[in-house]
């Protein structure tokens, strides 16, 4: 990544580079986090969490149109546990090391179908529609956030070159 060589260009640089990093995941460090780190390396987890949401969004579409399909299981998707998991792995305490040496190729969301959500219809079908339209709108509010915070991310690099 390219850095800015001025002291004062680097210090607008570090107060520009604050972004919200979205982490559903509460288990793994809980809720919404302002962070500041080299611009790219966060672009490139805010880019991966996109797209495994994005990906979800059309998972959970799927869902909605099996509702009347016996015996189709709900399926979804594990973006946070993977996440959650890499940067367990680090051995650094703070979140800015811990994100500078992840390995995002090994950020792969996993699809799962859901076999523990038990059925209250006779058909087999475990999908309930109102959770699915809840879990839906929230994974759209999401992804509008996390893109909306690459977007963010390059117009500050750009009004600072």
């Amino acid at each position: 990544s390219t850095r800015v060589r001025s002291s004062a260009a680097s210090d607008v640089y570090k107060r520009q580079t604050y972004i919200v990093f979205f982490i559903i995941c509460k288990k793994c460090i809980g809720g919404i986090f302002m962070i500041n780190s080299t611009a790219f390396d966060y672009v490139n987890v805010l880019t991966k969490a996109a797209d495994a949401s994005y990906q979800r969004e059309a998972i959970l579409a799927n869902n909605i149109s099996n509702v009347d399909t016996p015996g189709y299981k709900r399926k979804d998707l594990n973006f946070e546990g993977v996440l959650s998991q890499e940067l367990g792995r680090c051995k650094h305490q703070s979140l800015d090391k811990k994100i500078s040496e992840l390995d995002t190729s090994k950020l792969t969301a996993n699809v799962y179908t859901d076999h523990s959500n038990y059925s209250y219809r006779m058909d087999g079908n475990n999908v309930d529609i109102d959770t699915e339209n809840v879990e839906l709108a929230s994974e759209q509010i999401k992804y509008e956030a996390l893109t909306s915070s690459i977007s963010s991310q390059f117009s500050r690099m750009k009004s600072v070159l």
